[in-house]
């Protein structure tokens, strides 16, 4: 298939993943095809506009297949889809695939700024949107773009739109696709190989500087092929998502896993705690993955005991790491749930995961142990393996790699090191292969010289029983370069302030160089489509708030602010070295 985008070639160990299973060398749309031949009447997925069988799915398809093929979609064309999790984002992506075009998702937050960056780098010819989400207007969007799209052909709107040139109904596509019908021959001509362009997936923002991920076939496929074995799950499982489908976690467990195993997916548009119970009783849901602060939102919801969760076994927390109170108190509301962690990024997939049958040690100090295919070291600053146990930078090789930056080839060389991909996260490996997180390298504070651990203390801070959420971040500090700053939510809007966290964390007894000197209270922090706390923006956002206070002007409290910020030196000190007390309760060392 000839796409415009070059791609790195593939990895030398290509045949050896091939031969291990890891490339599987087929299409998602090869498990749709097997699903309805083999089980037509099994419910494929639920969702706000109700359920639909594998037969009625590949029907689907198949119209809207042919429909983007009367639209003059061509093989390699990028198709980009900004639906929220509906059917009919899948149906969208496997009837590109089915006449050999790109899938460009986009998350359905997005506004002008970030649709016109990436539909533009994605050469977008078609684009797939809502009239409306969240009371969005998503066709005035595009309207707007237009003129900075000079490739876009087409607009296909999820509801009512005007009937004017450039725009039609998922329903006019659909019944054009019914007109026009696609020949076996046709599918064979625009087949993709599997080691072609699948995905561009934009890098969801947590740096500031998103990148189109490029993945193939095999490479993103791969992400969702371990799942099965690990955790038991066959075309009998029942699976939820609501992390968007336009990110990886969406796609690989919401999208893609379902279809493989030929199961049944439930999805939600929007999350929602109370609803997601509702959904857990009525269809049975078994598994369920998504962002760390979804489970603690489960866990407080009202009326969570009035449900049946009987059926709930497994909750995969991505995107940070489980908080020690909220995985004990997981197992006290709901002793049936296994709770495990797991991290990786677009350009990877998930590279580790934890196993229902991990003990809490290692489910608290870990991300869970590399699947499958995929290989991890940890390295010191001149790029020589660490010993176990100690901290350095996160790089990954195998077979869930992707297959380079969107136009960015250069760049994408610079971070691979003999194949080594350097993540720009820092963490630890035990002896058991089992893999902390200590943030990005982006995430470290050097106060006075001296590092502080960031995923370590933003845990003690958790244990806090008023707070509900932590990010840790460096503020500039004029003497000693960088302090801890913190901002937390708290489950009352009873005042909260420096000295409270201050005199907690003296109580569990870490050092005091640990200690944040700059506090904020906040409703919500900003965050990705996924869940992902954007530390970059509370970086700048501290960083601001506090120079103003220094210069004695007023600071700038956002709307969703409860409290306006504290800031406060610990002592004079540039280095108070204390130990941290070993006989304080800690969840982890540093």
């Amino acid at each position: 298939m000839s796409t415009p985008f070059a791609m790195l070639e593939p990895p030398a160990e290509a045949d050896d993943f091939r031969a291990a299973g890891h490339w599987k060398n087929r299409l998602l749309i090869d498990y749709l095809d097997d699903a309805v031949r083999a089980h037509p009447d099994r419910v494929a997925n639920i969702d706000t506009g109700g359920s639909r069988t594998y037969r009625e799915l590949g029907r689907l398809v198949d119209d809207v297949a042919a429909g983007l093929l009367d639209l003059g979609v061509a093989a390699g064309d990028t198709v980009s889809i900004q639906l929220p999790n509906r059917h009919e984002w899948i149906v969208a992506h496997l009837a590109a695939q089915r006449v050999g075009a790109v899938t460009n998702p986009l998350v359905p937050i997005f506004r002008d700024r970030e649709i016109g960056y990436m539909a533009a780098r994605a050469r977008t010819r078609v684009v797939f949107v809502p009239a409306e989400h969240r009371k969005f207007d998503h066709v005035a969007m595009i309207e707007r773009l237009r003129g900075d799209l000079p490739e876009l052909t087409h607009c296909v709107v999820l509801g009512e739109t005007a009937d004017r040139p450039g725009f039609l109904t998922w329903d006019a596509l659909a019944e054009r696709g019914r007109a026009r019908g696609i020949t076996a021959d046709e599918v064979a001509a625009r087949r993709p190989d599997p080691d072609d362009l699948a995905l561009i997936m934009f890098t969801s923002g947590t740096t500031g500087s998103p990148k189109g991920v490029m993945h193939a076939h095999n490479t993103v496929l791969a992400g969702s092929l371990p799942w099965p074995d690990r955790l038991g799950m066959d075309e009998t499982a029942v699976i939820h998502m609501a992390s968007t489908f336009s990110h990886l976690t969406g796609y690989l467990y919401g999208v893609a896993l379902p279809l493989m195993l030929g199961a049944t997916g439930v999805f939600q548009e929007v999350w929602n705690a109370a609803e997601f119970l509702r959904l857990v009783e009525e269809h049975g849901i078994q598994h369920t993955s998504g962002a760390t602060p979804f489970l603690q939102d489960l866990l407080d919801a009202d009326g969570l005991g009035e449900h049946d969760t009987s059926s709930l076994a497994r909750f995969c927390c991505m995107g940070a790491p489980i908080p020690g109170a909220v995985l004990r108190r997981a197992k006290e509301v709901l002793p049936g749930l296994s709770v495990f962690g797991g991290w990786g990024q677009t350009e990877c997939c998930l590279v580790t995961m934890g196993s229902p049958g991990d003990p809490e040690e290692k489910i608290l100090g870990s991300e869970g142990r590399p699947l499958p295919g995929m290989d991890l070291r940890i390295v010191d600053l001149t790029g020589q393996p660490t010993p176990a146990g100690e901290e350095g930078r996160i790089q990954v090789r195998g077979a869930f790699l992707f297959r380079g930056y969107l136009e960015q080839l250069d760049a994408t060389r610079a971070e691979l090191h003999d194949g080594w991909f350097d993540t720009g996260d820092l963490g630890t490996m035990d002896e058991d292969r089992y893999v902390g997180l200590a943030g990005r390298t982006k995430d470290i504070i050097i106060r006075g010289g001296e590092n502080i651990p960031v995923a370590y203390v933003e845990n003690i801070i958790y244990e806090h029983p008023r707070i509900t959420g932590v990010a840790l971040v460096a503020v500039p500090h004029p003497r000693l370069q960088e302090i801890g700053g913190v901002v937390v939510q708290l489950r009352d809007a009873d005042p909260f302030t420096l000295e409270d966290l201050r005199h907690f964390l003296e109580v569990k007894g870490l050092a005091k160089p640990y200690w944040p000197e700059v506090l904020k209270v906040v409703e919500d922090f900003p965050r990705t489509a996924s869940g992902k706390i954007q530390k970059f923006k509370i970086r700048q956002d501290l960083a601001d708030e506090t120079a103003r206070l220094a210069a004695g002007g007023p600071v700038e409290s956002t709307a969703t602010d409860s409290v306006s910020i504290d800031s406060g030196p610990i002592d004079s000190a540039p280095i108070d070295s204390a130990p941290i007390d070993s006989t304080a309760p800690q969840e982890a060392t540093p």
